[in-house]
Order: C-alpha cells, then sequence, then structure tokens
C-alpha cells in the first residue's frame, strides 16, 4: 500500500494512494497509532483526486535515528574512510516536513546548507536486540528522507547542524514493506534546480536496513513510527569544488525507484 498523510476542506486525514486518487481509510487517529494497532484499516468510499489535496509529512516519529558516512564513496569524498561501525546520530522530529513545504533557515545562523537524499525506514513494531536475519520483520514501511545539513555548523555539533525546524523532509508516500521486496535495490536521485547531484543505489551502503536495526537495537528500543536515516550516496554539495550549497529559490528533489519523489523549496531567512 502507498499511504498518505494528507489535508482537504480543512481536515487531515490517512489515505491509500491508488494512481491519481486518494482514498480514507477508515479510521483516521494518526499514522503513528495506524503503525502501533499494526492492522491496515480498509479504504472507505470516499474519494478525491490527489491533485486536489495537500500532503504533509507522511507521519511524525516517535523519533529520527540517523546514520552517517554509510556509502564509502559518501564517506571517501568527505576525507575519510568508510567506518568500520555505523555512524550514529539524531535530528529532532520537529524538523520533519513534508513534500512542497520549504526547507527555511536564517543567514545569520547557517550559510553552508546541503542536500542529503536518503532512504528513510518506518519501524512497525518494537525492536530490541534483534537478529539480523530478523530484522526487516520489524519494518513497516519505507519513504524518502532528506537528511539537510548545515555544514558550517556540522563542525562542532551534528545535532544543531542536522536538527533545525525543517531539516528532515519526508515523504510523499509511506509505502508498505511488502511493495518493497529488496531495500537494497532501489535507486536513489538527487535534483537541485534540475540538475541531477547525486545519483546511487542503496545497494552500496555499506550497512544494509538489516544490519542498521540489528545494529541499532542492541544499543536502544527501536519503537513503532521511529524513523532511521540509512545514510546518503556520493555528491553531496559540501564534496563538490567548489561547493554547491543551497540558496533561497532552489528546488530540491530526491526520487526513489517506488516511492515517488520529494519535492522541496528552500528559503533563506535575513534579518
Amino acid at each position: 500500500m502507498k499511504l498518505v498523510t494528507f489535508t482537504v476542506q480543512g481536515r487531515t486525514r490517512l489515505g491509500e494512494v491508488v494512481g491519481d486518487t486518494v482514498y480514507t481509510m477508515a479510521w483516521a487517529d494518526g499514522m503513528t497509532s495506524l503503525i502501533r494497532r499494526g492492522i491496515l484499516p480498509s479504504r472507505t468510499w470516499e474519494s478525491f483526486p490527489l491533485s486536489s489535496v495537500t500532503l504533509e509529512a507522511p507521519l511524525r516519529p516517535g523519533k529520527v535515528v540517523a546514520i552517517g558516512l554509510n556509502y564509502a564513496e559518501h564517506a571517501r569524498e568527505t576525507g575519510k574512510e568508510p567506518p568500520a561501525e555505523p555512524v550514529v546520530f539524531g535530528k529532532n522530529t520537529t524538523a520533519v516536513i513534508g513534500i512542497n513545504q520549504p526547507i527555511t533557515w536564517h543567514t545569520s545562523e547557517a550559510k553552508e546548507v546541503d542536500f542529503e537524499g536518503e532512504l528513510a525506514v518506518v519501524i512497525g513494531k518494537k525492536a530490541q536486540r534483534v537478529a539480523e536475519a530478523d530484522a526487516l520483520d520489524y519494518v513497516f514501511g519505507y519513504t524518502i528522507g532528506n537528511d539537510v545539513s548545515a555544514r558550517d555548523l556540522q563542525k562542532e555539533q551534528w545535532l544543531r547542524a542536522k536538527g533545525m525546524d525543517t531539516f528532515c523532509p519526508l515523504g510523499p508516500l509511506l509505502v508498505t514493506r511488502d511493495e518493497v521486496p529488496d531495500p537494497q535495490a532501489l535507486t536513489i536521485q538527487t535534483k537541485v534546480n534540475g540538475k541531477v547531484m547525486q545519483d546511487g543505489s542503496t545497494a552500496d551502503m555499506i550497512q544494509s536496513v538489516r544490519a542498521l536495526i540489528a545494529y541499532l537495537s542492541r544499543y536502544f528500543t527501536l519503537e513503532p513510527g521511529d524513523v532511521i536515516m540509512t545514510g546518503t550516496p556520493p555528491g553531496v554539495g559540501k564534496a563538490r569544488k567548489p561547493p554547491v550549497y543551497l540558496h533561497d529559490g532552489d528546488t530540491v528533489e530526491i526520487t526513489i525507484n517506488g516511492l515517488g519523489t520529494l519535492v522541496n523549496p528552500c528559503r533563506e531567512i535575513t534579518e
């Protein structure tokens, strides 16, 4: 199923996307609640043209766990060797926005804002010390994420650099696990203003989705609705010569096959 959180006629609903139509779900008390129940409700008779609704972030995660340097070529383009163990950090849940919502930052606080297209994994059930072989059983589904990063702040404080409000776009769809047979067989492409900047594959991850879930669940509990950002392929703005950072009026598009395209405009706030 391709699930969405959407607003129409002043009301925010849950729905299933089929073609160009979104069908409302039988009950609508939030995506995280749906995930926790573990039962996918049926569609109702009510439907809307997809073009007539406003898509929101598909869910509000309990926590966002992010992985750094999980593609060998991305590690090398930053001047680092690929890590032997996952590099783990967090992003604030207040950073989450949806498709078409603007990525914003104050130029007095950040000037080197970068993009990172990523596969985002949504946990479906409580995971504690799970075996790698069983790890995908704990996945509810997948969406697209953008690990927006203020590189000038990242030198000192990763949470501040990557956790600012609007620095975690997610969406547009939350695609259930059954529609993604192999999360290591997905293409990721990031464009800025129509120009391809990243063009990679999840097959190139150092740590697979299975391995990440097993590793993380050894140290802390993963709960339904938690999101794991799995790292970005090479091509980020900081690594380019000269660097290519985001500016007011830019548009970032991230496409993962089967998951759609996440589009966000950029807005610089000057004071």
